[in-house]
């Protein structure tokens, strides 16, 4: 497979689920959750690295993101969300990811009219980060949650503007609550894509589904990737085995 081809691998099953990985020639997203981060040793995240190194494999992170928001107005939260991101780049550091995707925190319903303030609170949160990758040398890649259209990323992104910091574009997040295009996204955020995340789902509920079995128009997909990010980290986000498997042979025509 292509070697900007990734699959979602979470830390705490990475011994059971690396030996297929590594046969496939996949290189895996480690997701990294507040618990296994509690649990990982660096002796641990060491012998992974080497791992992977040895099979000339290499891999993205996603962090942790359960409750958690850079941008939050509560110190409290955000103090807890910088202890998380400060584990996950401890991690990365052993680890060299391409990419290091992390979660927003932002939604319309609870920031209303405060979007500004959770602006301001959230580019102080990634400067800090970035201030920790760039030593890395790993990308930074902003996912798209409960996005209904891109103005609050792009707001985002415009403010820090820094070239290692950008977009995550989750193609079935995109689907369950876009009011704008493909193509309009696209247009806004194209430019910025590090990493795209791929399944699919039929519109009402996030099913991590292979490609083909929702409603997500993958031709379109990968026509928009090829124009605006052909250089950026594919993932399928798939959550089990047969549905890699299904995913893999879908794509095989457009990743192969």
């Amino acid at each position: 497979m292509n070697k900007r081809v990734f699959a979602h691998v979470p830390y705490a099953q990475i011994r059971e689920h690396l030996p297929f990985v590594m046969e496939r020639r996949l290189n895996p997203e480690i997701y990294l959750s507040a618990d296994a981060l509690d649990a990982a040793t660096p002796a641990h995240l060491a012998e992974t690295a080497r791992t992977l190194q040895g099979e000339g494999l290499s891999c993205t992170i996603h962090a942790p993101f359960m409750d958690l928001n850079p941008g939050s107005l509560e110190r409290l939260l955000r103090d807890a969300t910088m202890h998380r991101f400060r584990q996950v780049l401890d991690a990365a550091e052993i680890l060299r990811p391409e990419v290091m995707v992390f979660h927003p925190g932002f939604d319309r319903w609870r920031y209303g009219e405060a979007r500004g303030a959770w602006l301001e609170l959230s580019v102080a949160a990634w400067q800090s980060v970035l201030q920790r990758t760039r030593a890395i040398g790993t990308a930074v890649a902003v996912e798209n949650i409960f996005e209904e259209e891109p103005s609050t990323l792009q707001a985002l992104f415009e403010a820090v503007e820094d070239e290692s910091f950008g977009h995550c574009f989750d193609v079935g997040h995109w689907n369950l609550f876009k009011q704008v295009s493909m193509e309009r996204w696209f247009e806004a955020l194209g430019a910025r894509i590090k990493e795209v995340h791929i399944h699919d789902n039929g519109g009402t509920k996030d099913d991590h589904a292979p490609p083909g079995e929702g409603a997500v128009d993958f031709g379109l997909f990968f026509r928009l990737m090829e124009r605006y990010a052909p250089d950026a980290a594919f993932t399928i986000e798939s959550h089990s085995k047969p549905h890699l498997e299904r995913s893999l042979e879908v794509l095989r025509p457009y990743l192969g």
